[in-house]
């Protein structure tokens, strides 16, 4: 349903200059590490510059004073700023829904960072505040645009291991939750939230228009009590195929960002410098299998395969741009594409994270898309 509201978006205000080209101007709300890097990533392209930031804290503010863009008096005053079209929330995750709702009948077009906001019922205020002004509202899922994920998804579109049936989708790292706002529940902070919203919405892409039967989850507290530090999800798809997605911040030894299973071969991403390899069968069967001595005994079921009888491939080659998000978002402002990230798929994408919250509460498996 929110797509309609961006075809009606071409009442948005922005700015043609001399040359004839569109300018779209953003004023950011937030201004810590992430709208740094997306400061840093529109500067970098044509049709659009930032025009100033608002933020609760000094020195943001000052910081981008020294990169030569307005540090606004009051959020108030950077979206009274007629010049500005658009309205980048970088903020803590709890006041991300007031912010766009107020921006959007401000008469801006709204990107915010994920994830969008905490629950659906929040979510769904927001969208009503798009349909309503007809304002764009989008999300920034930035990691649909990773280069080792759409190496997974190419290898299912080019049947590289025939039928898939298992995937395994980890992020590791060894250094907790970092010490601020993402550490408080208050702030949405948490790694289901934090990183789950990417994975989750990666493995959506990957199957488009599969429904998640069911949700089995597992959440970590380890190095704190306040929030998830870690997860462990099993989905089972309308499809038959199995995913486990898994993130951990207490590990000292990472397993693979990737591993996929087919019917007829396995591939492994270890992690995003995209090393790795498939491995599938070839020729026939073995058929005498000379079985491997283990420490007390025999197998010959884990026994490893001939060297003749599977062949080693390197992963595909995959490009891609994250530009191509803001390039997007422009040319949806001004009537000629459709926005790449949808509002139904941020939808789905939250209600799934509440089933995975639920899950774990009630250690139980929930079903999710009958």
């Amino acid at each position: 349903m929110g797509q309609k509201c961006h075809t009606r978006s071409l009442a948005a205000v922005f700015v043609v200059n001399k040359g004839g080209f569109t300018m779209h101007k953003v004023g950011i709300v937030g201004f810590g590490g992430m709208a740094n890097w997306h400061f840093d990533l529109i500067k970098e392209l044509d049709g659009i510059e930032v025009v100033g930031i608002w933020d609760t804290a000094p020195k943001p503010r000052e910081k981008a004073v020294e990169k030569g863009v307005i540090a606004f008096e009051s959020r108030e005053a950077l979206l009274a700023d007629e010049s500005i079209n658009i309205v980048l929330i970088a903020t803590p995750n709890d006041v991300h829904k007031e912010i766009a709702i107020e921006a959007m009948r401000a008469g801006k077009n709204v990107v915010c960072e994920k994830p969008v906001t905490l629950n659906s019922v929040d979510l769904k205020a927001m969208i009503d505040a798009s349909e309503e002004t007809g304002k764009l509202f989008t999300v920034h899922q930035n990691r649909r645009w990773d280069e080792d994920f759409l190496m997974v998804c190419k290898m299912i579109e080019d049947n590289s291991l025939g039928e898939v049936f298992g995937i395994e989708s980890r992020v590791h790292g060894s250094r907790g939750i970092p010490g601020d706002w993402r550490a408080l529940k208050e702030h949405g902070g948490g790694m289901v939230l934090d990183w789950g919203v990417h994975m989750f919405d990666q493995i959506c892409m990957m199957f488009p228009g599969v429904k998640i039967k069911t949700v089995h989850s597992i959440l970590t507290t380890v190095t704190n009590e306040l929030v998830d530090d870690g997860f462990r999800t099993e989905l089972l798809l309308d499809n038959g195929v199995r995913v486990l997605v898994e993130v951990g911040t207490s590990n000292f030894v990472t397993l693979p960002r990737w591993y996929v299973q087919g019917l007829n071969g396995t591939a492994v991403i270890e992690d995003w410098d995209k090393s790795g390899k498939i491995v599938i069968a070839v020729g026939e069967n073995e058929k005498d299998i000379v079985p491997i001595k283990t420490a007390a005994g025999l197998t010959k079921t884990m026994a490893p395969r001939r060297d003749d009888s599977i062949k080693e491939l390197p992963l595909p080659v995959v490009t891609a741009d994250i530009k191509d998000f803001y390039k997007n978002v422009m040319a949806t402002i001004e009537g000629k594409e459709e926005i790449l990230v949808k509002l139904p798929e941020i939808a789905r994408v939250m209600r799934l994270m509440e089933a995975v919250f639920e899950s774990a509460e009630k250690n139980e498996v929930i079903r999710f898309e009958d």
